[in-house]
């Protein structure tokens, strides 16, 4: 059960900016569960496209945050970290429930539980919150593949 900070993080995930979507890990503990943090700027790059006039965080960069988080639970539990010789991919999301914006100012507050790890299948339960309030909710399915 420990925290990471954005450097430790980056040993974990190989998304660099703009894609990177995870901040901080406030807690992980190998096996059950992660939660992290996403600070959402107004300089964040899709903004100005969505909307400017209203901005809001596209609902599939929420689940790909998650998803990122799971990514780290799995490196975690795995007692590893990402290498060239592997890629780890996100290849299904069932269930997505969008039930709140989030903006500029917003901090996403990730919740994400291992449910499944068969076969090189990773299946988790991901909720992504906003001062204590559901903004989405995913079930996601990943998987670490050779590259060939």
């Amino acid at each position: 059960m420990s925290a990471m900070d954005i450097h430790q993080i980056l040993e974990y995930l190989p998304h660099r900016y703009p894609f990177l979507l995870v901040d901080r890990v406030v807690e992980v503990v190998p096996g059950e569960r992660i939660t992290a943090l996403k600070n959402v700027s107004v300089n964040e790059p899709f903004f100005p496209g969505h909307y400017p006039h209203h901005p809001v965080m596209p609902g599939v960069l929420i689940v790909e945050a998650l998803a990122q988080a799971a990514a780290i639970l799995s490196f975690k539990t795995m007692g590893g970290k990402p290498d060239d010789k592997s890629v780890y991919y996100f290849v299904g999301i069932d269930g997505a429930r969008f039930k709140r914006p989030v903006g500029p100012g917003d901090q996403l507050v990730m919740e994400v539980a291992l449910t499944l790890n068969r076969r090189g299948m990773w299946k988790f339960s991901g909720v992504a919150k906003v001062d204590g309030n559901v903004a989405a909710e995913a079930e996601l399915i990943c998987t670490v593949r050779p590259l060939e």
